[in-house]
């Protein structure tokens, strides 16, 4: 009962979050693309609904992990007789530091980034480009979870607060606003911002291989792979060479990782 309330709490919230930030992207956008966002959003939309399935799916051995370190008095929280606050906060920031791992190893190794490429391949990043993630990649941030779960002790209900958390936030870095400088400043001392995120996807690999992390800006400081602002007049999206029409349907999209595309 305890995973299917999460999970409908999760869904609500996100298409909740969804539609508000799709409104300010109408309002107040970075950039003004010249292609129908409705169009544009299908393939994204389609592979969202992948994500949802594929997370229930395994939503079971997050389930069944973190009882058994409960239960067991497996994970380093546990030997360490944490009290209840600090456990859920330090599950939190270890949950999202394995994520920071994961996202790095997407970028790092041959098979990671033919699954990750899906997501960069976008030459438009707005409110849906979060949900443009291949299957398989969910199922690689899944095994970091469990692998976090596992390590730390983590009990369930931490893991549903860190990944509605982890969506909530994942939709505002991805977002095209145009949000306030001196704001976005203030908070990714923290967290990661939209202006932030935004330096991940450019097509740049110098500035694609930085900002890799999840929730919290500090993992990117701490092991030197943060990058300032730059300018967006002169920023661009996406992966050369991938952007042909073919490429960005969902078929295109589903078959990314088993072609062996090159970038020109």
């Amino acid at each position: 009962m305890q995973i299917v309330l999460s999970d409908h709490a999760r869904l609500l919230a996100l298409v909740g979050l969804c539609g508000l930030l799709w409104l300010l992207e109408t309002i107040i956008p970075l950039y003004r693309y010249q292609h129908s966002r409705v169009r544009h959003a299908i393939p994204n939309v389609a592979l969202a609904v992948m994500l949802v399935l594929t997370n229930l799916a395994l939503s079971f051995a997050s389930a069944y992990l973190a009882g058994f370190t409960i239960h067991n008095g497996v994970g380093l929280f546990t030997l360490l007789a944490l009290p209840p606050w600090s456990r859920a906060l330090l599950g939190i920031v270890g949950l999202d530091l394995f994520a920071y791992f994961a996202h790095v190893m997407l970028h790092k190794s041959w098979l990671g980034w033919q699954f990750h490429r899906v997501h960069h391949s976008e030459s438009a990043v707005d409110v849906t480009t979060t949900f443009r993630q291949h299957p398989g990649e969910t199922l690689w941030r899944i095994l970091w979870q469990l692998a976090a779960i596992l390590v730390f002790g983590i009990p369930l209900w931490v893991v549903i607060v860190y990944l509605i958390l982890s969506s909530l936030n994942a939709q505002m870095e991805h977002a095209n606003i145009n949000m306030n400088r001196s704001l976005d400043r203030l908070l990714r001392l923290l967290i990661v911002t939209p202006h932030m995120h935004k330096v991940h996807h450019s097509q740049d690999q110098r500035e694609t291989d930085s900002n890799y992390s999840n929730i919290f800006s500090f993992w990117d400081r701490g092991f030197r792979t943060y990058l300032g602002e730059l300018d967006f007049r002169k920023l661009r999206y996406g992966l050369d060479g991938f952007d042909v029409k073919e490429r960005q349907t969902l078929r295109g999209l589903l078959k990314m990782p088993f072609t062996n595309y090159t970038q020109s």
